[in-house]
């Protein structure tokens, strides 16, 4: 069987891939690594961050915007993480406008800048303390889009690649996804 080494080589190729994962250029650089949250608990300012999150709500002035997020865990590709731990709260802010419409409640961003200082908002009755930061960088992410998605597992009983016992399904040696296009409603005598 001419597939099992290529299995292997392939398994063994998954790592390096990995390793490649690396952040958009203007996402890149040294940094220092603290929270939103260490942030005020210790009113250490000055360090340059990389942080990103959920953005919260958009805040334009006239010479800056400030958007107020909520912090969110960054994954090797400086993307923030798909989950629900929160690291706190920080604000943003950069010279020129950023459109609330664009920058809406929800989106991903990851901004690189410098810890200016203090600032609190108020998130219901509560007086909210976070770190405001300087942005060089504010990197509004692509929306994460759901893919219909189904898995057809590979059968040594079914034939390969195509066969009349496959019930219309496409599949190769392993499981993988099969994007399906939307249905279009059906014409009736009635539409003509």
């Amino acid at each position: 069987m001419t597939t099992r080494p290529l299995r292997l080589a392939f398994l063994l190729a998954i790592p390096l891939f990995a390793a490649c994962a690396t952040a958009p250029k203007p996402l890149q650089g040294q940094f220092t690594v603290v929270s939103a949250n260490d942030v005020v608990e210790n009113g250490r300012t000055g360090d340059a961050v990389r942080w990103g999150g959920l953005v919260i709500e958009v805040e334009p002035e006239a010479q800056r915007t400030c958007i107020q997020i909520l912090a969110r865990e960054l994954s090797d590709t400086a993307r923030p993480r798909d989950r629900d731990a929160s690291e706190g709260r920080f604000v943003a802010c950069r010279a020129g406008f950023y459109d609330p419409e664009i920058f809406t409640r929800g989106r991903e961003v990851t901004v690189v800048g410098r810890v200016a200082g203090m600032t609190s908002r108020p998130v219901g009755e509560y007086d909210y303390p976070m770190p405001e930061v300087a942005a060089d960088v504010v990197y509004l992410w692509p929306e994460r889009r759901d893919v219909d998605a189904i898995y057809v597992p590979y059968s040594p009983w079914i034939g390969w690649p195509y066969s009349r016992w496959n019930y219309g399904f496409q599949y190769h040696h392993h499981a993988r996804p099969i994007h399906r296009a939307p249905r279009q409603p059906s014409r009736t005598a009635r539409d003509d």
